[in-house]
């Protein structure tokens, strides 16, 4: 179930919020400027869906929300737990790519189609933990610092949006303070 919890940027043992109260993440969201909904799901995502029948299943909010914001780039990121040390050494290369602070020149607009991933956004002097499971859409504001956590054994399907090819690009930032808090395991494990 989707979780958040906000804690002080400088203080991340602190814990000013945590609930997985729909009603309530969308709110403490929106006053961030933070747009988060739910999306019905529909059907299994196993490691055998393509990325043109995950888009193709979810084509009507797809091509609701590209008019709507004037996103015209869809993309699918996805990653299946395997066995073996390769694909172990995959998952960690992956999760450590976005483990520090960075920001977009554009909206970043993700749907969760399947799993779990935790976006962490710097606002405010505060850091928004918002675990994201299968459809929960997060809208993260163009130039907002955050960062993202796959979990140690990574395994999602997630629809991207975009204005132009290259607005996934992160600018990261030295000073990040993504280290300081808790990963997506220690945020799922308390209870």
């Amino acid at each position: 179930m989707t979780l958040l919890q906000i804690m002080p940027d400088d203080d991340p043992g602190s814990i000013l919020l945590r609930t997985r109260d729909a009603v309530r993440i969308t709110e403490a969201l929106r006053d961030q400027s933070v747009d988060f909904v739910r999306w019905p799901l529909r059907g299994p995502v196993t490691a055998d869906t393509t990325s043109d029948v995950l888009r193709d299943r979810y084509r009507a909010e797809v091509d609701e929300l590209c008019a709507r914001q004037g996103l015209r780039l869809v993309d699918v990121a996805r990653i299946h737990p395997e066995e073996g040390p390769e694909w172990q050494e995959h998952a960690a290369t992956a999760r450590s790519m976005f483990l520090e602070e960075h920001r977009h020149a554009e909206d970043e607009v993700r749907f969760f189609a399947h799993g779990t991933g935790c976006f962490y956004l710097h606002l405010e002097q505060r850091v928004y933990a918002v675990v994201c499971e299968a459809g929960d859409l997060l809208s993260v504001p163009a130039g907002t610092l955050h960062w993202f956590d796959m979990g140690p054994r990574p395994g999602f399907a997630a629809i991207g949006f975009f204005e132009r090819e290259d607005g996934w690009v992160g600018g990261f930032i030295e000073a990040s303070i993504a280290g300081k808090f808790p990963r997506l395991d220690a945020l799922r494990d308390t209870s």
